[in-house]
């Protein structure tokens, strides 16, 4: 095994001035995807390779079970960092939703079977604890991002991410994920369960309402507790 270099190289450099800026910035530290995509490494593994070697010289300290788990102990001059408690707060109030997959906000699309898993693990939502709604656990909810508009009047537009909170009943007038198993279709939309059939509404007003004769085909996924805005920069 190749002996490791003493002192920093310039990668680490470069992580430890990243992670110096984005937490100034942002008032918590980045996510390793965040970190690859800025120093240009490809591989997470890669990441956490380097994130490693700097715990074991003393740069940075790292929390197993929090999102954006990095605190800056010292920047890569090696000034030490004074305060870090404020950081570190605002770290463990954020949790991580995972990313599953896409949902269709249109006609309803089939969808691989693959879809769900297409993003790997290392994706996620993070989210203040104090943004989830009143008596919803983290482990209940997962993220999807939206393709279509057929919501744009619920203000969900293409592109956005839901926070989905797994349920497998809906009321009326929920907005819910949900799978027709005869079709082997998926689309998000309003539910409403009426004379023994089950209408989906979109929220568009240039489309019309999906009428499903058999409630039983109907498969709620889950419903809607939040919207994420994604914004154009274009």
């Amino acid at each position: 095994m190749a002996r490791k270099r003493a002192g920093l190289s310039p990668r680490h450099q470069k992580i430890l001035t990243f992670l110096q800026a984005y937490t100034q910035e942002k008032g918590y530290p980045p996510s390793i995807r965040e970190i690859g995509n800025q120093t240009q490494i490809s591989s997470t593994s890669v990441v956490n390779y380097y994130l490693n070697q700097l715990e074991e010289m003393g740069y940075i300290s790292r929390g197993s079970n929090v999102s954006r788990g990095i605190n800056l102990l010292r920047t890569a001059s090696g000034n030490i960092i004074q305060q870090v408690k404020h950081a570190v707060e605002q770290i463990s109030d954020l949790v991580t939703i995972p990313l599953v997959g896409n949902i269709v906000a249109g006609e309803p699309m089939p969808i691989p079977g693959s879809d769900f898993s297409y993003y790997d693990p290392d994706s996620g939502i993070d989210i203040a604890r104090s943004l989830l709604p009143a008596g919803d656990k983290p482990e209940d909810l997962y993220a999807l991002k939206v393709h279509g508009d057929s919501m744009i009047d619920a203000m969900v537009n293409d592109g956005d991410i839901v926070i989905m909170k797994k349920v497998n009943t809906a009321c009326n007038g929920e907005m819910v994920a949900v799978w027709l198993n005869d079709r082997e279709e998926t689309t998000l939309k309003y539910f409403y369960l009426e004379n023994g059939r089950v209408r989906l509404q979109p929220a568009n007003p240039s489309m019309q309402p999906i009428y499903i004769n058999d409630p039983r085909v109907v498969e709620v996924q889950g419903k809607v507790v939040m919207v994420i805005r994604q914004i154009s920069h274009n």
